[in-house]
């Protein structure tokens, strides 16, 4: 998605959003971004075949207030656990798009500069790139000993408070005709009443991105930590001092429970010192490099035999699975993964 396409916002509260929202210009560009790389799917093609009316239609039954979410689609991912993951219909999607759009330069100025999910120039190798220059400093290039406490939230997507969320984005959006159909868009989904969002949703992203900033504002302002990284529902913080970072996750439960009624998964609470290596989306940073995690290293050889069995079985093109192959491979890039390639090639013969 081009978010750099979208108008700088941020300043103040915004009330004069609805037209633009709903605009036939924003629809059509939002089915441009959302359909790339989705065109062989079959529901799309059925929508494109009818696109100027399914657009116009959409624009009208916004304009009119007659507009709500279809019904959601169940299906599950292993990434790596199992995940429920709900797809709304193409119509939906498309407007999510458009949503997410408008508002995205609205609340991303208000964000921490180390928020890294779903951010226009942020993303995992950034997170990891930062932490390893947070390690550094903070251990003055480790001579001097430092801990890291990593915490993740308790099935975070599920435990999100709709009267919350909507009371967070009040805070920007005064817009009567926006706030209707980002309640519809928020209540068309639960997983008990009054709270979950779905993670099929482009909107889902941007909204828990507002929600956790309510968490990353407590650390950096509240707590006063200085080394401080999130990325979704996984944060890391750093400190010199052990007992800091203990009295932290206490201040931070408390905080998160009191204030978004979410809490700290309890087997996902872990001090180390930073010598030990700090464990963030796949990789592992220890002191001078960093490794790929072996959890990431078990998944990527698993899901790289899957292909090469079905480009042997010729499911798969092999324009196809050089694609996919890549896209695995460029994991190793960014850490220590010579001897990982190799062991591809050996045992794969990719």
């Amino acid at each position: 998605m081009n978010y750099r396409n979208v108008a700088a916002g941020g300043g103040g509260t915004h009330g004069d959003l609805f037209h633009d929202v709903i605009s036939l210009e924003n629809l059509f560009a939002a089915w441009q971004e959302f359909k790339r790389g989705k065109t062989s799917k079959i529901e799309v093609q059925n929508f494109e075949f009818n696109l100027e009316d399914n657009i116009f239609q959409l624009h009208e039954n916004l304009e009119q207030g007659r507009w709500k979410p279809d019904p959601y689609k169940i299906f599950y991912i292993r990434d790596p656990k199992l995940r429920c993951i709900h797809k709304a219909s193409v119509r939906d999607r498309v407007f999510n798009h458009a949503l997410f759009r408008k508002l995205y330069p609205i609340f991303d100025p208000t964000f921490i500069h180390d928020s890294y999910s779903c951010r226009v120039g942020k993303g995992t190798h950034r997170g990891v790139l930062r932490l390893e220059n947070f390690t550094k400093k903070l251990s003055k290039n480790y001579t001097r000993p430092a801990y890291a406490l990593k915490c993740d939230i308790k099935k975070f997507f599920d435990n999100i408070s709709h009267e919350i969320m909507e009371k967070l984005i009040e805070k920007k959006i005064q817009d009567d005709g926006v706030l209707k159909i980002l309640r519809n868009v928020i209540e068309s989904f639960e997983t008990k009443p009054g709270f979950g969002l779905p993670l099929g949703n482009v909107t889902s992203q941007l909204f828990a991105n507002v929600y956790l900033n309510e968490l990353d504002q407590c650390v950096k302002h509240k707590l006063k930590a200085e080394y401080y990284l999130r990325y979704c529902d996984d944060f890391i913080v750093l400190s010199r001092d052990k007992n800091y970072l203990e009295k932290a996750v206490r201040e931070i439960d408390l905080f998160i429970n009191s204030n978004l009624k979410l809490s700290l998964h309890p087997n996902k609470i872990t001090i180390r010192k930073i010598s030990q290596g700090v464990d963030f989306l796949g990789y592992v940073v220890l002191p001078y490099y960093r490794v790929l995690r072996t959890g990431t290293k078990k998944r990527m050889f698993k899901k790289l035999k899957f292909i090469k069995r079905e480009l042997d079985n010729k499911i798969l093109s092999k324009e196809s699975f050089d694609r996919r192959r890549d896209s695995y491979l460029g994991t190793l890039t960014h850490c220590r993964g010579y001897n990982i390639k190799n062991k591809l090639e050996k045992e794969l013969g990719i």
